[in-house]
């Protein structure tokens, strides 16, 4: 298996076990607190205590349809494991591996299917917000349809996040279980370009929920940035996904062996983009603007992107990208960080360091492809979508939840509001159809 391929490994039977064994199965678990979808930990940790893998992915599902991902990928250093009781004295459950290995290995466990009587529903992206909407309506009894742009369903869980940390074969054992579900999947038709939303509505679907996400990257509008080797974080995941499936030809790879690539950017997405360049044999280094324990990454993000040789320089920030036509380099300078928390630039203590590549990972914003083509939408200054608290958007009838809405967050910040927002989308038509009685 190649370096760029290596898998991060999880618990064997024997670590998973005597893991589950630490747990005290406390009688208020705080650990569902921290977790944004109230997950049943104690009870999966149980289950799998007791050999009963597929009782406890059943429990799992009551909560969360993604676990073999969220075990993966979520940040349970700051939720669900900074919750539970031990980590105190430093020794908290390591919460995230158990779900993984449980979602890894129950066998014969799925969604219990429902007769669709309720109506037809589309959702409009199949990132983790588009799929728990999914899963949450049609076991209300709609039947739904996702309309995805890609050839493969999965969104940024199939296509922004390294193979090494993600394997797509995990996520496409979980979308499996969703089409036996009965939910269909419409694929390489992206709304606003090959059908509109308006269109979607005079099908007869009753309601659309928009799952889009943020995809477009975010620049600094920096002098340079029109340079041939100014790239962003989400085209190498994609691309370097597309070469791992057998998708794309070596010599498109968007970095080369021995290269110097700078990363502008000190969170999760750029520790992915800076571990990939590094692992197609590039010297990388990241600048972060603020101290290597202030990041946003995931502290075990940052700690493995220095394990693969990724350098990350702390205090610093770009000023503007050096060269004629292509990069040469990267004109930085120092920073500071003021009482109020805001960084400084001190532009006097300014340095310049090589690059052949530079990749911005500073964050997405939506594409803007559904709120062109279609009237009664409201987007504020980011771009996002304005919705009220029930998750319907201006346009009456179409509902929105995950990172269009907020923003690039966690997965399972966005799979938790898609299935809220199911929810209230069914709620709304209950209220509809009592009023339309009357």
């Amino acid at each position: 298996m190649s370096k760029i391929m290596k898998f991060e490994s999880g618990f064997s039977q024997e670590e998973a076990l005597a893991e589950a064994s630490r747990c005290l199965q406390c009688k208020k678990p705080l650990c569902r607190q921290g977790c944004p979808v109230n997950n049943a930990i104690p009870q999966f940790i149980r289950a799998l205590k007791e050999g009963e893998y597929a009782q406890g992915l059943e429990a799992i599902y009551r909560h969360s349809y993604l676990p073999a991902v969220c075990g993966r990928v979520c940040p349970q250093e700051k939720q669900c494991e900074a919750s539970c009781i031990l980590a105190r004295k430093g020794k908290a459950i390591r919460i995230g591996k158990l779900e993984q290995f449980i979602a890894d290995n129950a066998t014969g466990v799925g969604f219990p299917k429902v007769v669709a009587t309720m109506g037809a529903i589309a959702v409009i992206g199949s990132g983790p917000a588009g799929l728990a909407a999914a899963v949450q309506l049609a076991q209300l009894g709609y039947a739904v349809t996702i309309f995805e742009g890609e050839t493969e369903p999965g969104g940024v869980l199939l296509h922004g996040i390294p193979e090494y940390r993600l394997p797509k074969e995990v996520v496409r054992r979980d979308i499996k279980k969703i089409e036996n579900l009965g939910v269909e999947f419409r694929l390489n038709t992206l709304v606003g370009v090959d059908l509109f939303l308006d269109d979607l509505l005079a099908q007869g679907y009753q309601a659309v929920f928009i799952g889009t996400g943020a995809g477009l990257p975010k620049t600094l509008e920096l002098p340079g940035e029109h340079l041939e080797g100014v790239i962003s974080a989400l085209y190498v995941l994609q691309t370097i996904n597309l070469y791992n499936s057998g998708q794309l030809p070596e010599q498109e790879l968007p970095v080369e062996k021995g290269e110097h690539v700078v990363v502008i950017g000190a969170g999760n997405v750029a520790m992915d983009a800076a571990r990939t360049a590094s692992r197609l044999g590039a010297e990388v280094t990241v600048l972060a603007r603020r101290g290597l324990h202030d990041m946003a990454a995931r502290d075990i993000e940052r700690d493995e992107a220095i394990a693969d040789g990724v350098k990350i320089r702390t205090y610093a920030a770009p000023l503007a990208i050096l060269g004629e036509e292509n990069v040469t380099g990267i004109k930085c300078a120092g920073t500071t960080v003021s009482p109020e928390g805001k960084v400084v630039i001190k532009e006097e203590e300014s340095f310049v360091l090589p690059a052949d590549k530079v990749i911005f990972a500073i964050g997405q914003r939506p594409y803007a492809r559904i709120v062109t083509t279609s009237q009664g939408f409201e987007i504020n200054k980011q771009g996002l979508l304005i919705c009220n608290e029930h998750g319907m958007t201006t346009r009456e009838g179409v509902f929105a939840a995950g990172d269009v809405v907020h923003g690039p967050a966690t997965v399972v910040k966005a799979m938790g509001e898609g299935r809220r927002i199911a929810i209230e989308i069914h709620a709304n038509l209950l209220r509809k159809k009592l009023q339309s009685a009357k």
